[in-house]
């Protein structure tokens, strides 16, 4: 009975190797199942990698317009940038036969009398006409009219001995001068006058933007163009695009690139401000172009001093394309500032000899350029998305034997 009892107890020759063979055989038909369908994943799924990545041209695009429609398919080219493409966006630059600030030069004229100017009236010889000119007061602010005569709202001023308002607005010193004299001439002999403004509040002009001292700048006798005013407000700002300053005059907007303008040979001298203009300097920082993608250091990277930036110079103050995860052939400029159709570029960049395409190629404000990163990286971040998956599911198959 004691015999029989333990050959009960004793399990079976070979029992514990058939269970240990099934469990190890379910774990490798799982670890199988799992390594196929990642491979079937990776080989047919690395869109989801994370990051973007431009499929090749052209691209299709789903869009919806504003009153909420369904989504239609737009089909964006992709511009290769070649010599073909360069020769023709120069082309495209205005020339000096179409300039569209033709209307903007001019030549100095001799100041205008306005409303609110006043008047220094000196007559020679005769002292009691200094008491006409009031007596000095301290002027505590720059906006005090000095002492003399105002030009009043109808643009005359009175004087004594002359018998009727003299009308001086829109006159120069001279005018106001000889005909002075023609009055005087009924009282006095030969009487010696001068005239001169004593003080300029009847126009003025507004510069605004990156200046040193925005604000309001009055019209005096010395000519008011462009560089006078910007160089009354204190000069360009260190940050100022010199070449989007914005000129609005009666409702129209003129846009002017001085640095433009004096590569070309022209002064901005030349463009004359008249009463009541407003001008404003661009910020070079509203005008950024953003670097993105496998380059070293992706940010928004301002343009020169004069507005221009390339490709080249974006690239670089990128800090160049990334070495281990950039792809230089796919390189693209995405632009849609000007027109509501989108705007793409390619460069391939894996010749040396490129980068003279790219430096010939000029940005425009809010540009976007992306460079893609190569099939090895995308495989890679395949990988680990699904990795952990795999682990997890390994260690489930494990668990449960």
């Amino acid at each position: 009975m004691q015999g029989t009892t333990i050959m009960h107890n004793q399990q079976q020759p070979g029992t514990t190797s058939l269970a240990a063979n099934t469990n190890v055989s379910r774990i490798f038909r799982l670890t199988s199942l799992a390594a196929a369908a990642s491979i079937c994943i990776v080989m047919t799924g690395c869109g989801l990698a994370p990051g973007m990545h431009f499929e090749q041209p052209p691209q299709l695009v789903e869009t919806s317009n504003d009153k909420g429609d369904p989504a239609s398919t737009v089909n964006i080219p992709i511009t290769p940038i070649d010599l073909t493409l360069i020769k023709k966006m120069r082309a495209a630059m205005p020339s000096d036969a179409n300039d569209p600030n033709a209307s903007l030069y001019g030549k100095p004229t001799p100041y205008k009398l306005g409303i609110g100017d006043v008047l220094q009236i000196t007559v020679w010889d005769h002292p009691e006409l200094v008491a006409a000119l009031g007596q000095p007061v301290a002027q505590s602010r720059t906006s005090d009219a000095a002492p003399g005569f105002v030009v009043d709202a109808d643009g005359n001023v009175q004087f004594p001995y002359v018998n009727k308002p003299l009308h001086v607005a829109g006159k120069t010193e001279t005018q106001v001068q000889r005909e002075l004299y023609s009055e005087l001439s009924k009282v006095f002999v030969k009487p010696q006058v001068t005239v001169r403004v004593a003080s300029f509040r009847a126009a003025q002009v507004y510069i605004d933007g990156d200046v040193r001292t925005p604000g309001a700048q009055q019209i005096n006798d010395i000519p008011m163009t462009l560089t006078e005013a910007v160089g009354r407000a204190g000069g360009f700002a260190l940050t100022a695009d010199q070449s989007r300053v914005t000129l609005i005059r009666d409702g129209v907007t003129y846009h002017i690139n001085m640095a433009g303008m004096t590569a070309k040979g022209r002064s901005p001298s030349d463009i004359m401000l008249k009463p009541g203009d407003a001008v404003r300097v661009d910020s070079r920082d509203d005008n950024g172009v953003y670097v993105m993608g496998e380059v070293t250091r992706p940010a928004t990277v301002i343009p020169m001093r004069n507005g221009k930036m390339t490709l080249s110079d974006a690239i670089s103050q990128g800090g160049s394309f990334n070495a281990e995860t950039s792809d230089p052939k796919q390189v693209y400029v995405i632009r849609n500032g000007q027109t509501d159709q989108p705007e793409v570029y390619h460069l391939d960049a894996r010749s040396p000899v490129s980068m003279l395409l790219a430096n010939g190629f000029e940005l425009q404000p809010k540009d976007v350029v992306y460079v893609d990163n190569n099939g090895l990286v995308r495989f890679s971040r395949v990988l680990n998305l699904l990795l952990p998956a795999i682990n997890a599911g390994l260690t489930a198959a494990v668990l449960t034997k």
